[in-house]
């Protein structure tokens, strides 16, 4: 679902999971109490779970953070949360809440994330999550049973803005996306097409952005009439709470977030929310999860390894498996590929594992991503373009073959490559097509794998110039995240703001 500003100018234990129904109102804390309620996708409940912590860690003591999810996405947010480790005194930082996910037809029990469901069920969990009739008494049941002093809540769930107003507690809505993508969807949304393709404005990418039709989001490219009346209310709710929250920092998106802020009551960039708050302890998780991905790196040169993972919410075809295996093992480059299932890896070429040897290594499921991307041995990775990723790679200073696949991807990818200049398409433009609808999607051949990979990696090319451009917004990254910096002080400002809007609503001091 599309939210918009006005146009622009130009797996670890945990404690128990609280009750969502409280038999009486929680007594009175001098804590800030924030409720936070994210989208039921891995990729959203991640940087919820981000927020979570660094609100707790940037007024230690001052904070009570709260996440807020369906049970079958409990041990997703406790894998999410146990990564940070405990807080400063030792206790956990964030509490987590649960509440029913609604009755769905046709969608097996206890799948409640995009992550677990195929490609059929994740349209049936996004029909219930835009359902305001289902969703609604849930969170409202939620909301009013938790009293917080505030609720941030996903851009998905527009309802919640209106039941925080009516009991009293602002609503900050949380973007997961980056400013660009979503300037990008609000200015190509209703656009006319000419030969198949639409133009993105030159305020934001500069002269020649033609983006085909195919290569849309769904929200843009095929607007039913209740999604547009879904939108118009949504955009409603968006413009007109407390504030927004993205998660990005402003050196990555400086004049985007400035049309951005312009047109907003309050906007906080907080990112990249992937890094530790300061000062940087160890992060819980950092170490090898058991899949040995990482003792396996540190018998690799420096620079060597390709890294490739195309997120939690992405299904190739087998067919795609194959030629992306063999296009690998042609590269004859070093590899480290983080591969969706079990049943996806049984997709792969016979023998396929016994030639690459020791030169490749396929992990099935889950892997360190950000322990991965700040290994010395990692020369590049090839992402399809979801936010979480661009920000881990652009913290971590590594370079970037793109293959976006759904949503928003294809427009973070024009920002990639044209406007950051921090790596370049792995399907050159016009190779073949591309969508984010899976059954138009063109195969890409395991040949134009292994020579994308091969010259990305070859020294002195396009691969070294995008190496040298990632290297200083890494180091603008964590100066963002550190004590003093942008993203610290907006953090701080949220709380500060939040705290205010209480004692101006309770009438006493803090």
């Amino acid at each position: 679902m599309l939210y918009t500003p006005a146009a622009p100018a130009s797996q670890p234990p945990a404690e128990d999971c609280k009750e969502t129904m409280a038999a009486s109102p929680p007594p009175p804390s001098k804590k800030l109490r924030v409720l936070l309620i994210p989208f039921f996708t891995t990729s959203h409940i991640g940087p919820f779970a981000d927020l979570a912590f660094h609100l707790a860690a940037a007024r230690p003591g001052a904070v009570e953070a709260t996440v807020a999810v369906t049970p079958a996405n409990v041990p997703v947010l406790r894998s999410a949360l146990a990564r940070r480790g405990p807080g400063p005194d030792g206790a956990a930082p964030v509490q987590i809440a649960t509440y029913a996910f609604p009755p769905v037809d046709g969608l097996p029990p206890e799948v409640e994330n995009h992550s677990a469901a195929s490609a059929a069920d994740a349209q049936r969990i996004d029909d219930a999550a835009g359902d305001e009739q289902l969703m609604r008494p849930r969170h409202e049941g939620l909301i009013r049973g938790h009293s917080p002093d505030a609720v941030v809540s996903d851009l998905h769930f527009y309802w919640n803005a209106d039941i925080a107003a009516a009991t009293g507690v602002p609503c900050v809505t949380f973007h997961v996306i980056g400013v660009f993508p979503m300037l990008a969807q609000f200015c190509l949304t209703g656009a006319e097409a000419a030969g198949g393709a639409v133009t993105l404005p030159e305020f934001l990418a500069g002269p020649d952005t033609r983006i085909p039709v195919t290569e849309l989001p769904e929200v843009v490219r095929n607007q039913r009439p209740e999604d547009s009346a879904r939108g118009a209310r949504a955009s409603s709710a968006h413009n007109g709470g407390f504030g927004l929250v993205v998660n990005s920092f402003f050196d990555l998106e400086n004049k985007y977030c400035d049309m951005y802020a312009s047109h907003m009551k309050r906007a906080y960039f907080v990112g990249p929310l992937s890094l530790p708050p300061p000062p940087s302890p160890p992060a819980a998780g950092d170490g090898d999860d058991g899949s040995g991905c990482i003792d396996w790196l540190d018998r690799k040169p420096a620079g060597s390894v390709v890294y490739l993972c195309f997120g939690s919410l992405t299904h190739m075809s087998e067919a795609q498996l194959r030629e992306l295996a063999l296009g690998l093992e042609a590269s004859g480059k070093p590899f480290l590929w983080v591969v969706r299932s079990a049943a996806a890896a049984s997709a792969l070429p016979e023998g396929w594992k016994e030639r690459v040897g020791d030169r490749g290594m396929a992990v099935t499921g889950w892997a360190p991503q950000t322990a991965i991307l700040a290994h010395p041995a990692v020369g590049a990775f090839v992402t399809h373009c979801g936010w979480n990723s661009v920000l881990e790679t652009a913290a971590a200073g590594v370079p970037v073959l793109t293959w976006p696949m759904v949503f928003e991807q294809f427009l973070t990818e024009r920002f990639v490559t044209r406007v950051l200049g921090i790596g370049e398409r792995l399907w050159p433009e016009g190779a073949g097509v591309r969508s984010t609808r899976y059954e138009e999607h063109e195969l890409v051949p395991s040949e134009a794998v292994a020579r994308a990979v091969a010259g990305f990696m070859e020294p002195g090319g396009a691969g070294e110039a995008a190496r040298s451009r990632v290297k200083e917004l890494a180091a603008k990254a964590h100066a963002a995240m550190a004590e003093g910096g942008s993203s610290h002080g907006d953090l701080r400002r949220l709380i500060d703001d939040l705290i205010q809007e209480r004692t101006a609503g309770a009438g006493t001091t803090p």
